[in-house]
């Protein structure tokens, strides 16, 4: 494998070493061993992310990209561009919404049809889960728990501020 031609940089990475990297790439492994189990039935149109609303839409018939965003808890720009890509891969439509400020998205029968596969993978995910933390010393779910303590008690901002440079610190 030939590396790319890129002169070195004059001071040592920015980026390395990242205590996080590792967290994200582990989380990035799996959905990638999930999405493998997707492939392996032929489901190649089914990102894990798209799980949740999935299920979330056949259990509700129809939802707002607002509602979808507050049940998943995410931004309603992350439940936009997942609505997008869902309605590109033919699992989901939009129709127009009580105004015209809202879209009502709804599962197409391709998407429904993929719902039981849905619900069954993410309960063994859930199962797997478990079956690791009885696994480890200590349960990654404790972890989140002790971090989530932690930063109550002081925020990742001001974390974050406190080792800033000077310079660079809000007064």
């Amino acid at each position: 494998m030939t590396r790319p031609n890129i002169p070195p940089a004059p001071d040592p990475e920015p980026l390395e070493p990242s205590h996080w990297q590792s967290l994200h790439r582990l989380l990035a492994d799996m959905d990638e061993q999930i999405a493998e189990l997707y492939r392996r039935r032929g489901i190649t149109e089914v990102r894990p992310r798209f799980v949740g609303p999935l299920i979330l839409l056949a259990r509700h018939r129809s939802l707002t990209i607002r509602e979808l965003a507050e049940l998943t808890g995410r931004t309603h720009s992350a439940a936009s561009q997942t609505v997008t890509a869902l309605r590109k891969q033919g699992l989901a439509q939009s129709a127009p919404g009580d105004d015209a400020r809202t879209r009502r998205v709804t599962l197409t029968d391709r998407g429904r049809a993929l719902v039981p596969l849905m619900e069954a993978e993410w309960h063994a995910t859930e199962e797997a889960v478990r079956q690791i933390e009885r696994e480890i010393p200590y349960p990654l779910t404790r972890v989140v728990d002790d971090v989530r303590a932690v930063l109550g008690a002081r925020s990742f901002t001001d974390r974050v501020e406190e080792q800033l440079p000077s310079e660079f610190q809000s007064s």
